[in-house]
């Protein structure tokens, strides 16, 4: 009995530990093996499949809104499902979503080079819709079930740093072995490879969700009536809800920085590998490095949260990460090594930055959940979740069509693979740089003007929290 207790909490679940942070890594893992090749359409429509360059930024942004448009309305469905799962709503959602990603992500790319102009683009379509749908029915629901794992914001902090580990995982192998499989030596893209490449990612995606749902336990509930007079749940309170919650806009702007800088940068990276640097091949081993800040502080995260606080720590990471960027557009990077050197130095720079916001910047969302609990007596995690991601779908969306209509117009032309002119090449290096720039400083807004949970602020939540519901369940 003395050992069932050491192994159980006073509710008789598993007490927190290893196995549930390496689940939770496992799901972000298998997210990431269908979200991985995403970086790849715009060069894969543009170059190999030969879509125009405006019409495929116009395509990625109808795409990406209704992208964003869908997270909510799946959100606002498990939000509102009441059915009784035999172990929880989200890991049924989960699991329904990781069968469909088996091939959904392969949809994306379908290489029928010599389809006319109209049928390429319905492909595009058709084929991003569906895989999106499957994403977002395991996605939204892997992002709620955070807050649901652990109520202690020092392990939801520690799951956060997990997840990010997993994601980084997954796409340090992707970024490590995709420029390699997808681009020959002459830095053309083999496109046929891609549809396969992405068939098998499915595959391991399956798995990992899999493990993921298996070695998961719910410890938070969240069938308390905060109050009596509680309304039914009515997805436009929500929404309102999540517009008041200083601490949802400021954990979501953050993320939504992010992706508009490195979505935002990705058409012009690839490209300026391709001309400018002339080495598509190690593109992926170069952006491994923004992915070694998660490792770097992920031992001693706990610690830093513990002593500083999640808001202080973001913060001062954010500053570095500007610093860095700066850097990166005013040092003279020249298209050899000892220019790809400097490149390098500045990522490196900024790893040292971002790596806090990578390990604890998830669970700011699970804290902003508790914050509306706390503010409004409410609680709608997948609504909320929902709404998170709505926004970071759109700047997904945004992100490379913009990125690619100014790739466009500093001379990108798709239709020379890697021969691009010396001058679009040069352009395709300030605009990388232009765009974690402005990625950097968004998120120094994010963290620091926007988000308002403080150290002291986050104590005193958690503490009022856990007497109400201590007083709800007597």
């Amino acid at each position: 009995m003395a050992t069932k207790s050491a192994e159980t909490d006073a509710n008789g679940l598993r007490k927190f530990g290893f196995r549930d942070k390496l689940a939770y890594a496992a799901g972000d893992f298998g997210c990431n093996m269908s979200f991985a090749l995403k970086g790849t359409l715009t060069i894969f429509w543009t170059q190999f499949m030969g879509i125009d360059n405006m019409v495929m930024a116009s395509l990625l942004l109808v795409v990406q809104i209704w992208d964003a448009i869908n997270d909510p309305l799946i959100g606002a469905m498990v939000d509102a499902d009441k059915h009784k799962y035999k172990r929880n709503k989200f890991l049924a959602y989960i699991w329904a979503g990781s069968l469909g990603l088996l091939v959904a992500g392969a949809l994306c790319f379908v290489p029928w080079k010599g389809a006319p102009s109209m049928v390429k683009n319905l492909l595009f379509i058709g084929g991003y819709i569906i895989w999106d749908a499957f994403y977002t029915v395991a996605n939204v629901p892997y992002g709620s079930i955070l807050s649901l794992i652990s109520s202690d914001p020092v392990e939801r902090a520690q799951l956060s740093t997990w997840r990010s580990l997993g994601s980084s995982v997954g796409a340090m192998l992707t970024m490590a072995l995709l420029p390699v499989l997808i681009y020959d030596e002459n830095n053309v893209l083999l496109g046929e490879r891609v549809f396969f490449i992405a068939l098998f990612m499915g595959i391991l995606g399956f798995i990992a969700f899999q493990f993921m749902i298996r070695n998961t336990v719910i410890r938070v509930d969240t069938q308390i009536t905060l109050k009596e007079d509680t309304p039914k749940f009515n997805p436009f309170k929500a929404f309102g809800h999540f517009i008041r919650n200083r601490a949802a806009i400021g954990a979501t702007l953050a993320p939504v920085a992010i992706f508009l800088g490195m979505a935002g940068a990705g058409t012009a990276m690839q490209i300026m590998f391709q001309s400018y640097f002339k080495n598509a091949r190690i593109m992926g081993m170069v952006q491994m490095i923004q992915m070694l800040g998660t490792f770097l502080f992920m031992p001693f995260i706990a610690k830093i949260v513990t002593k500083f606080g999640k808001r202080e720590s973001v913060v001062a990471g954010s500053l570095v990460s500007i610093f860095a960027y700066i850097l990166m557009f005013v040092l003279p990077i020249t298209p050899d090594s000892k220019g790809l050197g400097m490149f390098v130095a500045c990522q490196i720079l900024n790893t040292l930055g971002a790596g806090i916001g990578s390990c604890v910047g998830w669970s700011l969302m699970a804290d902003a959940m508790d914050y509306e609990e706390w503010k409004f007596g409410t609680r709608n995690e997948g609504t909320t979740y929902a709404l998170h991601s709505f926004f970071r779908k759109l700047a997904q969306g945004i992100g490379p069509s913009v990125g690619l209509a100014l790739a466009t117009w500093f001379g990108y032309n798709g239709a020379l693979g890697p021969n691009q002119t010396a001058e679009t090449a040069l352009n395709m290096r300030y605009l990388t740089a232009g765009m974690y720039l402005f990625s950097a400083v968004l998120q120094f807004v994010a963290y620091g003007l926007i988000f308002n949970l403080s150290k002291s602020k986050l104590a005193q939540m958690e503490k009022d929290l856990a007497e109400r519901r201590a007083k709800a369940e007597s």
